[in-house]
């Protein structure tokens, strides 16, 4: 058996975890999120179901993780002691396996594009066109490199692999966003995405479809219901006080989405101000692929000799932030086939990579059909399940005493604190019935 490795410092863990939740759900989904529902309004809901929802589970996660220090599939065994925990275990993994499955191939098209503002300094026309048009070809070739980055850096286990990463990629991912609004806010057009970004229209706010995009996209953005923070939680030192811990993830989580947006959503109204189409026939704001590879593109032909070093420096932020999530999808399987079945993690880790590789392939041969269909599968349904069988655990299933004994160790007066007296009862009655409400109303 090894010897499981810990976080070697608490702003190690707060980056690792920050970059597991931070990542192109973040810079590119929650700006498009916005763009797709309102705006303002959707930034504003957003906020509220982060803390209200998403931040409540992150916390059972934490708790579970610490307290069993084991990988999912073990430590769900172990606080329901029974097969139930194992089986929801094993869904979590096979879903994050997913997840990073169709993410490696998004992740690789950032790369190709990347490299693309290379070859168009350097004058390569042919290769700037091959790296820019979807191709079967492209998208296997980036997405298997992509999955090579990430399994280098699990290679190196917690302390020095992960924590060692994190703690160089999350500094630069938040100056590079910053450099870029700083930026683009001295171009014209950008006054009025900034409006359209930070005041809401209130009548949408209420909107169905803007609720469990938001709830989706809270989970998606911190991780939740596929084991990545339990499993970073059982990397925690014992002297640590997770209620912090908990609060300081979320709040750089949502402050980065955020700021996020205040660089995507500006930057399609300078695109709109230099004559790029921004919006759609039904008259919405322009979302998804179209958005980073199609309208940002587009701006950056109109900036000039700026344009290619804005382009250099943007894709360089997405890929950062994709690296900081996957590594931590990528440790969930790790984690337990070090664990429970053996394997040394070299070969864990390749063994996990070259299958979850696989399963990008078929999905870049068959893209029509499958690649939408497993992110709506993975994200909008499964991870919010997951959450709720979560607090079902942590609220119903695990002993109270259990959950306080493990906070105490890092916190020993939290039993009179303010989240002692509100955590246990909202994880039981309130976060369960919000998610299956709005899970209900996403059909």
């Amino acid at each position: 058996m090894s010897v499981r490795g810990e976080f070697s410092s608490r702003l190690g863990f707060i980056l690792a975890a920050a970059g597991s939740a931070v990542g192109l759900g973040n810079i590119w989904g929650f700006p498009t999120q916005v763009a797709g529902n309102g705006g303002a309004a959707f930034v504003l809901v957003y906020v509220i179901l982060a803390f209200a929802l998403a931040y409540p589970v992150l916390m059972a996660e934490l708790i579970i993780g610490r307290a069993t220090r084991s990988n999912m599939v073990d430590a769900l065994g172990m606080v329901t002691g029974s097969p139930v925990g194992r089986i929801t275990g094993v869904w979590g993994f096979v879903t994050v396996s997913f997840i990073l499955a169709f993410y490696a191939l998004v992740a690789g098209w950032m790369i190709a594009f990347f490299l693309e503002t290379l070859s168009s300094l350097v004058g390569l026309e042919l290769l700037s066109e091959w790296l820019t048009s979807q191709t079967v070809l492209r998208d296997v070739i980036f997405c298997g490199l992509f999955m090579a980055a990430t399994a280098g850096i699990v290679l190196g286990g917690v302390s020095n692999g992960i924590e060692k990463w994190s703690v160089r990629l999350m500094p630069i991912l938040i100056l590079l966003i910053v450099l870029l609004i700083v930026y683009v806010a001295t171009l014209d057009g950008a006054s009025a995405g900034f409006k359209a970004y930070l005041l809401p229209d209130f009548s949408k706010v209420l909107n169905p479809g803007l609720l469990v995009s938001a709830m989706g996209q809270a989970f998606f953005s911190m991780s939740l219901g596929v084991g990545t923070m339990l499993v970073y939680g059982s990397y925690i030192q014992n002297s640590e006080k997770l209620s912090t811990l908990g609060a300081s993830v979320a709040l750089v989580d949502i402050g980065i989405a955020v700021i996020a947006g205040l660089l995507i959503i500006p930057a399609m109204y300078v695109a709109l101000a230099n004559g790029v189409e921004i919006y759609t026939e039904a008259g919405e704001l322009i979302a998804g692929d179209s958005l980073i590879f199609t309208v940002l593109p587009a701006l950056f032909d109109t900036m000039g000799a700026a344009g290619s070093l804005v382009a250099f420096v943007f894709f360089a932020l997405m890929i950062i932030a994709a690296l900081t999530s996957s590594i931590s999808m990528l440790e969930v399987p790790v984690a337990y086939v070090v664990e429970s079945k053996g394997f040394t993690r070299a070969k864990a880790v390749w063994g996990l990579t070259t299958v979850i590789f696989s399963v990008s392939t078929v999905i870049a041969f068959n893209f029509g059909e499958l690649f939408g269909l497993v992110i709506s599968l993975t994200t909008q349904y499964s991870q919010p399940l997951l959450g709720f069988v979560l607090c079902i655990f942590a609220g119903w299933v695990w002993h109270r005493d259990n959950i306080l004994q493990e906070l105490e160790k890092g916190d020993e007066g939290v039993s009179a604190s303010l989240f002692w007296m509100i955590w246990p009862w909202y994880i039981r009655f309130v976060c369960p019935v919000v998610i299956l409400i709005m899970f209900y109303r996403s059909f």
